[in-house]
């Protein structure tokens, strides 16, 4: 039966925490990391530090750095790990919230990718770039707000992530590809439909390996 948490709404404006990766999905909280000295901060708070040590590390006077680091906080971005006498006064030790962060269509408001309308949907949608956009685009969202749901409610949130690669000799055998995993898809997916079943979500893409760009010196090695 359907998750009654899972299934209603949950909303927080702190990035999304899992397994070392934040998706960000507030606008407030993406404009306040995206300038070169803030991501700087974020790199260096990978490990706890404090506005003295990174005035050290940097050559910025302590009073900027606090400034970056209160709205940083404020964003949810990171959080006081410990606070220490010193000097009279009290030190605070930030850290990043987490290892690596990612900004979540919904930041990005009425700019970002539109979901993929599935009554709208057609055959040649199916092999646009730009529908292929908006179906990752959704996943990123629906996830992030299903982590969120299960994060409140205490509960693991089940997914399964599949990676492969393959190499087609032309367009026409991707093609034939395409259409015999379309087939067993629907297969697979008519099989184990149970209409009381809770309801999950299938992405499924292909497109061309990015090759990674190679220096002189790496092509000359």
């Amino acid at each position: 039966m359907p998750n009654p948490t899972l299934d209603s709404p949950a909303r927080s404006d702190a990035p999304l925490r899992d397994s070392g990766v934040a998706v960000v999905g507030e606008l407030a909280a993406a404009s306040a990391m995206l300038k070169p000295l803030r991501l700087d901060i974020l790199e260096r708070l990978a490990e706890p530090g404090s506005a003295t040590s990174l005035a050290a590390a940097t050559g910025l006077p302590r009073q900027r750095l606090n400034y970056h680091l209160r709205e940083l906080e404020k964003a949810g971005l990171i959080h006081c790990v410990e606070e220490r006498p010193k000097r009279g006064c009290v030190e605070r030790l930030y850290q990043t919230s987490a290892r690596h962060y990612l900004i979540g269509p919904e930041a990005l408001g009425r700019v970002a990718p539109p979901e993929p309308d599935r009554r709208a949907r057609s055959l040649r949608d199916r092999f646009s770039w730009s529908y292929l956009v908006a179906l990752f685009g959704k996943g990123i969202r629906d996830l992030a707000a299903l982590r969120r749901r299960a994060d409140s409610a205490g509960q693991r949130l089940a997914t399964v992530g599949l990676q492969s690669r393959a190499r087609f000799i032309s367009p026409a055998a991707l093609a034939e590809f395409s259409d015999r995993l379309t087939a067993e898809v629907a297969r697979l997916t008519a099989e184990y439909h149970h209409p009381d079943g809770r309801s999950y979500e299938l992405l499924l893409a292909t497109y061309p390996t990015l090759k990674e760009e190679r220096s002189p010196d790496d092509r000359d090695a």
